[in-house]
C-alpha cells in the first residue's frame, strides 16, 4: 500500500464535500454523549479496515472501551475517502492515517489536525527484491529498475537523497499495487508494506525486504490524530481512548490467535490464516524496545522533526514548512504515561 500524501486542495475539497453532506442531527450524535453517559468516539481510517486495527477491535469486543465509557466505532477509509478532511471538518473525533507524511503536509497547509500517538514504531514500508538481483541496501539500487506506485515516488527520492545517489543512476518504473512486475522480471524491486503478507505470497519464501526505516528514511506508520479543538477540549476522552486501545494491543500481543479470532468475527471478509501471519509481523512493529520503556503508542519528537526537515529538503511543502508543534503533541501521551502498556 502506497503512502497517500494529501494536499490542501484535496483536504479542503474533501472537507467541503463532507460538510455539505452532513445532516445536523448526525453531527450532534457523533459529538455528543451516547446512552448511559458514554461518549461516542469514531476513528476515521485513511484506508480499509484490517489487521492494522487488531488492537482496537480486540479492545472493542473485550469491553475495554466500554469500561472507559466510550462508545467506539471504526469508520473505514479507501481510495476516494480523505480521512484527514473528514476529521478536520469535525465530523469524527479522531483519525488514523497510514503514514506520518499526511499529517506533516496537512499541517503545512494549516489544516488543524495534530498527531497525538503512533501505532507502528517503525514504518513497515519496504523495497522487495528476489535472490536473482538482491537489493539489501540503498547502494544496491544503482543500475537497477525500481518499481514504485505513483504516490510512493517521493519515498524513492528521499531514499536516494539520504544516500547521495544521483537520481539518474536508478531507473524508476511506475507500477500498480501488485507484485507481478517483480515476479515477471520487469523490475528489480517493488514497494509495499511488510505486513501485507497476502500480496507477498506471490514472491515465494526467499524474497528480500529492505525496510525504508533501516536505510535512514524514518517515517511513522498508523499515527493517531485529532483536531486542535478536540485536543484542547476533550483531552481526557483522548486519554481514555489511548488507555483502552493500549489494553487491546497488549491483549493482541499476549494472545495473537485469540485477537485474530475477534478481528475476523468483527470483519468476516478477512481470511483468518492470512491475518494470523500478518499479526505476528504487525505486532513486532507495534511493540519494540521503545515501547518497553515509554509505552505503547509513544513516539520520539526528534523523529518527527527529522521527517519534517527531510520533506522540506525535498520541497514537498507547497506552503510553509510546518512547525513541530503543529504536527505532533505529547500531551495525551504524557497524561497516560503510567497507564499505557510497557511491553517490548
Amino acid at each position: 500500500m502506497a503512502i497517500r500524501l494529501s494536499t490542501r486542495r484535496t483536504v479542503l475539497k474533501g472537507g467541503a464535500l463532507v460538510a455539505s453532506s452532513l445532516a445536523f442531527p448526525t453531527f450532534i450524535a457523533s459529538r455528543g454523549r451516547a446512552a448511559g453517559g458514554t461518549q461516542k468516539v469514531n476513528m476515521q481510517l485513511g484506508w480499509i479496515v484490517g489487521g492494522n486495527q487488531l488492537g482496537e477491535v480486540a479492545a472493542k469486543r473485550l469491553g475495554y472501551f466500554e469500561e472507559e465509557k466510550i462508545d467506539f466505532a471504526i469508520q473505514p477509509g479507501g481510495p476516494n475517502i480523505d480521512g484527514v478532511a473528514i476529521v478536520a471538518s469535525g465530523r469524527y473525533e479522531i483519525g488514523q492515517v497510514s503514514s506520518s507524511p499526511s499529517l506533516m503536509l496537512a499541517a503545512s497547509q494549516d489544516v488543524p489536525v495534530t498527531g497525538f500517538a503512533v501505532g507502528a514504531q517503525k514504518h513497515p514500508y519496504c523495497f522487495f527484491s528476489l535472490p536473482r538481483a538482491p537489493i539489501r541496501k540503498a547502494e544496491d539500487m544503482v543500475g537497477k529498475k525500481i518499481g514504485v506506485q505513483a504516490t510512493g515516488q517521493i519515498l524513492l527520492s528521499a531514499l536516494l537523497r539520504k544516500h547521495d545517489i544521483p537520481a539518474d543512476k536508478v531507473e524508476k518504473v511506475i507500477i500498480g499495487s501488485d507484485m507481478t512486475p517483480l515476479v515477471s522480471g520487469q523490475v528489480d524491486a517493488v514497494t509495499g508494506w511488510r505486513t501485507n503478507t497476502t500480496a507477498l505470497k506471490v514472491l515465494g519464501p526467499d524474497y528480500i525486504a529492505m525496510p525504508l526505516w533501516d536505510e535512514g528514511v524514518r517515517l511513522y506508520a498508523l499515527p493517531y490524530y485529532a483536531t486542535t479543538e478536540t485536543l484542547q477540549s476533550k483531552a481526557e476522552l483522548l486519554a481514555a481512548f489511548l488507555r483502552a486501545a493500549g489494553r487491546g494491543w497488549a491483549y493482541a500481543k499476549e494472545n495473537p490467535e485469540k485477537a485474530v479470532e475477534l478481528l475476523v468475527k468483527e470483519y468476516p471478509n478477512l481470511v483468518a490464516p492470512d491475518e494470523r501471519e500478518a499479526a505476528a509481523i504487525m505486532l513486532s512493529y507495534e511493540f519494540t524496545d521503545r515501547t518497553k520503556e515509554f509505552g505503547w503508542g509513544s513516539f520520539d519528537p526528534a523523529v518527527w522533526q527529522e521527517q519534517i526537515d527531510l520533506f522540506d529538503e525535498l520541497k514537498q511543502f507547497a506552503a510553509a514548512k510546518p512547525k513541530l508543534e503543529q504536527v505532533m503533541t505529547t500531551a495525551i501521551l504524557d497524561a497516560t504515561k503510567d497507564t499505557r502498556p510497557k511491553l517490548g
